[in-house]
């Protein structure tokens, strides 16, 4: 790879994964908006993420993605090194007794075809959670009453260092929709507790999820799930609702006509028109009902 005297590349180890320069993050968000990362780095295992954490530049500016599916980037893009668990190393699946360890950068919805092939329950909620495994557990995914919490044995993380633990789920302190995470963990894998099913009681689980959310929430429509989390005892869709804030739009941005706690890119929002629409809904709330709703969506990167 030749080297531009001005791209931070030049200050980067050497890696046996892959380095690429201004990759537009609209491409790996499922909002599709958002400037580029200026450099995303696709590790080919973890002891090349290990190595690669090791002897970075001490004060680059690190961030991790997934799927995509619970983020908001914004139009100037992200400075430093963008990390994706893209590579086969980190999609691995393990079976063991009762029990099964998922690479962070296996699809949730993937996890499906290895329930029913083996006959494991207990994991049908989370395949129904867009993004992937590994993003799941830094805000205790969850839905239809369960979440990460519920199911979780172990998570493997590495931290800045480049030093691998294993964690117990208690020295996460997993809690509605949060969980402690210093910046520098990046997780590797999750082992999640399993129980014996049959494949038919498997797939009538995943079907009965899969017809709720068609139902219920936007599909195949740029999104990026729940924006906002639920107050204590309350429903972020009904303050929402009763705010006023239903029909509101800005430029390309949208709130769901299906689910008004879903922002919609109807195919030409910019990530500024998605964050302002967010905080604009966040104003008319605390003015109707002098309570803040909290941002669900992670938002990152630099405006423009």
């Amino acid at each position: 790879m030749l080297k531009n005297k001005d791209s931070i590349i030049r200050l980067l180890p050497e890696v046996n994964g892959k380095y690429v320069e201004n990759e537009p993050m609209s491409k790996h968000t499922w909002f599709a908006v958002g400037g580029p990362a200026e450099v995303m780095f696709y590790p080919a295992d973890l002891a090349d993420l290990s190595n690669f954490l090791k002897h970075k530049p001490y004060n680059l500016p690190l961030c991790i993605v997934g799927a995509g599916s619970n983020i908001l980037v914004r139009d100037g893009g992200i400075p430093g090194v963008v990390i994706k668990l893209d590579t086969p190393a980190f999609k691995e699946i393990k079976i063991g007794n009762n029990q099964i360890t998922c690479g962070a950068g296996l699809k949730n919805i993937e996890l499906q075809k290895t329930l029913l092939k083996n006959n494991l329950g207990g994991l049908e909620f989370l395949c129904s959670i867009p993004g992937t495994i590994g993003g799941s557990i830094k805000t205790n995914a969850g839905c239809f009453g369960q979440s990460v919490k519920d199911v979780l044995i172990s998570a493997q993380i590495i931290n800045g260092n480049g030093e691998v633990y294993d964690l117990e789920p208690e020295e996460l302190k997993l809690s509605y929709r949060s969980s402690f995470f210093p910046e520098d963990w990046i997780v590797t894998a999750l082992t999640f507790k399993t129980t014996p099913a049959t494949y038919a009681d498997i797939q009538k689980i995943l079907d009965e999820q899969r017809a709720y959310r068609q139902k219920n929430q936007p599909y195949n429509e740029r999104t990026a799930g729940s924006t906002f989390k639920n107050p204590e005892g309350l429903r972020a869709w009904e303050l929402i609702q009763k705010s006023g804030c239903a029909e509101l739009k800005i430029g390309g941005a949208k709130v769901s006509e299906k689910h008004c706690n879903f922002l919609i890119n109807t195919g030409n929002a910019t990530a500024k028109d998605i964050e302002t629409l967010g905080d604009t809904i966040v104003e008319k709330v605390k003015e109707k009902t002098s309570l803040t709703l909290e941002w669900e969506i992670k938002r990152i990167g630099v405006g423009r």
